[in-house]
Parts: structure tokens; sequence; C-alpha cells
């Protein structure tokens, strides 16, 4: 009895058991298909995600092609850079990114082949793919060869322009400091002065606006010319702190005006790492090509500020250079400095391509620097119509062949003049820079500090340029062959 009683109690545990366990397999059943379904559901694109992810692709599309558009704008500043030293002989400063935005503005009313030339000489994107040229065939249109060559495809008047609305809000937007005020100041701005009653076209006045916050302010050249140029030159004044004065000289634009671009920018920033003033000498800056006596240099005696810090550094065979920071990092001084006092700069001039410079730039390391620089302070001032012709852009300043229909319906218009002035002025505490354009448009890692710093003493003539490191843009450039003029 008692063995069967066991027997009896077995199967019905053993029933239980597995009562139990089916229970429970299929509550654990149940439970994986609501995480599956609740998976689904998370992983289904709502509204929300759908909108972020098109803002996020959105944004780095617009930051991408911002980049492209400051690269663009490198290669027309060496460009240029190239056919402004080789006229002038002295001390130099520009603002190709000045330059460059206040063509581009005008650009956007530009047709035919004017068009086809400024987008050459402004060196704006091209983007480039591998495909299949099509080729016409009997009883067809076109067919496919599947000969795979490099096609080339310059960017749209569409893309162009929102580009350059990109680029500018980012330089436009300095980072702040532990403060919450900007680390730095940074001002790029825009406006279009035409002819009071004159028809501009709806589209250019739009494109002009929207990318460049440029808007048209109405002034009379016909009836009130000077008036006219000294309400410009006094904005001009005003955007760059009273740096850029008089920027459109007398005689410039006449009752035949009908529309002035002007840009401007501004820059003042103190170095990531001051010079100390305490460190400032008086010592002897060597004048490249000069010989009063026979086999040595003549020299000029100017304030020379003296540090050692960390700072990109690049040396090759013929040249040093050095990147020096400004506070927060987000923009630099890049010197380049031939090592032979004797040697002109003029052969260092010749080296330096867009290809070259963006090689160069890759290569800085973070190395311990022994610096000497010297103090300096000046203006330059240009008149560009025959330097932008020489680099391509013709039509633009003929009378007869300009073509800028897409700026207006009424009288034909081209280029009358292009005027360009920059101001640097650099110290122990840091750097102020600005500079003003304006288009007048006419009827018909860091490394271990090394035991041994580089030395690196500016006391000759070099070539500097001040970039904005988040885009890469060059805002100024220029030369300093004597810092006491």
């Amino acid at each position: 009895m008692k063995i069967r009683y066991w027997i009896v109690t077995g199967f019905l545990a053993a029933g239980a058991i597995t009562a139990m366990a089916g229970t429970a397999g299929a509550l654990r059943e149940k439970a994986e298909r609501g995480n599956d379904r609740r998976s689904e559901e998370r992983r289904r694109p709502t509204k929300e995600n759908i909108l972020a992810f098109a803002k996020a692709k959105a944004a780095a599309t617009q930051a991408k092609e911002a980049a492209d558009v400051a690269a663009s704008g490198n290669a027309f500043a060496i460009n240029l850079y190239a056919k402004l030293a080789h006229k002038s002989k002295g001390n130099m400063f520009f603002s190709p990114a000045s330059i460059h935005t206040a063509l581009a503005m005008t650009y956007a009313g530009a047709r035919g082949n004017t068009e086809k030339q400024m987008f050459t000489t402004l060196r704006f994107p091209i983007d480039r793919r591998w495909g299949s040229p099509p080729v016409k065939g009997e009883g067809m249109n076109m067919r496919i060869t599947g000969r795979a060559i490099p096609i080339s495809a310059p960017w749209s008047q569409d893309r162009v322009h929102p580009a350059f609305g990109a680029l500018i809000k980012k330089l436009n937007t300095p980072r702040k400091g532990h403060d919450g005020k900007p680390a730095y100041e940074l001002v790029v701005a825009n406006a279009l002065w035409g002819q009071r009653g004159y028809p501009f076209r709806k589209e250019f006045t739009k494109t002009v606006k929207a990318n460049y916050d440029a808007g048209l302010e109405e002034v009379d050249y016909v009836k009130a010319t000077e008036a006219s140029r000294k309400k410009i030159n006094r904005w001009v004044e005003k955007k760059t702190k009273q740096k850029i004065k008089d920027l459109i000289p007398k005689g410039t634009i006449d009752g035949m005006t009908r529309l002035v671009l002007t840009n401007a920018i501004y820059f003042k920033s103190n170095w990531d790492e001051k010079f100390e003033k305490g460190a400032t000498k008086e010592g002897s800056f060597w004048l490249a090509g000069r010989y009063p006596v026979k086999g040595r240099l003549m020299a000029v005696r100017v304030p020379l500020m003296h540090q050692q810090e960390q700072h990109g550094y690049l040396e090759t065979d013929t040249f040093q250079a050095v990147d020096i920071l400004y506070k927060r990092g987000d923009l630099s001084m890049t010197i380049f400095l031939p090592k032979q006092k004797a040697v002109s700069l003029a052969a260092f001039e010749k080296t330096l391509t867009a290809k070259n410079l963006t090689k160069w730039l890759g290569q800085f390391k973070r190395k311990s620097v022994q610096l000497t620089l010297p103090k300096f302070k000046f203006t330059s001032q240009f008149g560009l119509a025959d330097t932008l012709k020489a680099m391509g852009m013709v039509d633009a300043f003929s009378i007869a062949k300009a073509d800028f229909s897409g700026m207006t319906t009424a009288d034909k218009l081209f280029i009358s003049a292009v005027i360009h002035k920059a101001f640097v002025a650099v110290d122990e505490e840091g750097t102020e820079a600005a500079a003003a354009t304006a288009v007048a448009v006419a009827l018909n890692g860091v490394t271990p500090r090394p035991a041994q710093p580089k030395v690196f003493k500016a006391d000759h003539p070099f070539v500097f340029m001040i970039r904005h490191r988040a885009t890469g843009s060059i805002l100024f450039m220029g030369r300093v062959m004597n810092p006491k003029r």
C-alpha cells in the first residue's frame, strides 16, 4: 500500500510540475511576444524621430557645403595673393573672405558667359564623380556605353548661395567663454545699396537677403551722389569699428551707378597664450634684398615680442611655419618664414599654391616653440578691377559684354569698380583686423614637450594668414616686409 501510495503521489507531483512548467513557459512566451511588440514599436519611426533625423542630416550637409565653399575661397585667396604680391613690393594685407563674399553676392545676378567666368575665377566648388557618358545610337536618343569616366558637375546658383549663408552664420557665431561672453569678436556684414526706384529683380534681392542677410538700402546716385557715397562709407566705418574709413573714394561712383554691394568683416581676439609685455625688446628686422654695403643686409629697429609656448609647428628644408592660436582656439595666425634672411620672400611665394597650403596645414605638430614676432600695424588698399580681369573675370567689367540680367529687367549693367581696404594690428595682447569690399555696378593632437624648443625668429620678411579653424576659411592674408612702415 505504501509503495502504491508513493507511486501515485510521485505521478501527481510530476504532473503538477509539468503543468507549472507549461504555465511558466506560456507566460514567458507571452512576455517575449509583448517585448517583441514593444521593441518593434520602439523601432518603428515616429514623426519626431523622422524630423530629428532629417534635421541632423540637413545640418551635416549644410556644414559640409559651408566647408566646401570655404575651401573654394581659400583657392581664390592663394590666386589673388599671387597677383597682388607681384604688383606690390612692400607690406600687404587683405581679406580674401570679404572679397569672395562681395563678389559672390554680385554673382547672384550674373548670367551667360559672365556667370561662367565669375564661377571659374571665384573657384566655386565642382563635384567630381565617375559615370558613363551618353552616346547617340541608331533608333534611340542615347544609350549607355558602360565605360566609366570622370564627370564634372559645377554647383548651381541655388547651391552656392545657401552654402555661403551657412558659412557666414558659422563665422558670426563665436564660441562663448566660461563667463558666457564671446571669447572673441568676429562679425561679417553685407548690404546692397541700390538706386531709388530702380527695378531690381525680386529673385536677386531675395537670394542676397536670404543667404547674405544683405537688405536693399535705397540711395540716390543720380541726384545725391556724394551723399550716397558718404552713407555707404559710414556703414562700413560702423561695421568695422572705425578701422576702415573712406572705403569708396571720391569719383568712384557717379550718376550712372545703380548698385553698390558691400561686405565688411571685423575681428579682434587675444592670443590663447599672451606675450609678456616685459619680454618685448627692440631688435633688428632684416629687410630682404637690401644691400647698402656689399655682402651685408639692411635692418630696421622694431619692437620684437618673445615667448616660449606650445604651438603648431612645421619645418621644411626652405621654411619654418608656426600656428599661433587665438583665445578658445577657433582661430589662429599661421606664419610662414623663409629660413634664410637673404633669400627673397618671392621664392617662397612661388611655392604657395592651394595644393601645397592644404598639404602643409595637415603637417603641423604641437611643439615647444621659442617664438620671436615683431609688433606691427598697417593698412592696405586695392583697386581690384585689373587684377580680377587678369584672373579671368573679363566680361563682368565690359560695357559691351557684361551680363547681369539676373539683377534687373531694365538697363544693361557692368561692374565699374571693385575696391578693397584692410587693417591689421598685432601686439602682445592679440590681433585686431578689419576689412571691407565694395563692388560698384553701373549702367551699360599634443606631443610631449621636447628638451630643446624650436626657435622661430620672425626677424625678416614673412607671409601670414588668419584662419577660422572650424571652417578652414582664410579670413585675412598678407605679408610683412617692414614692420616699421
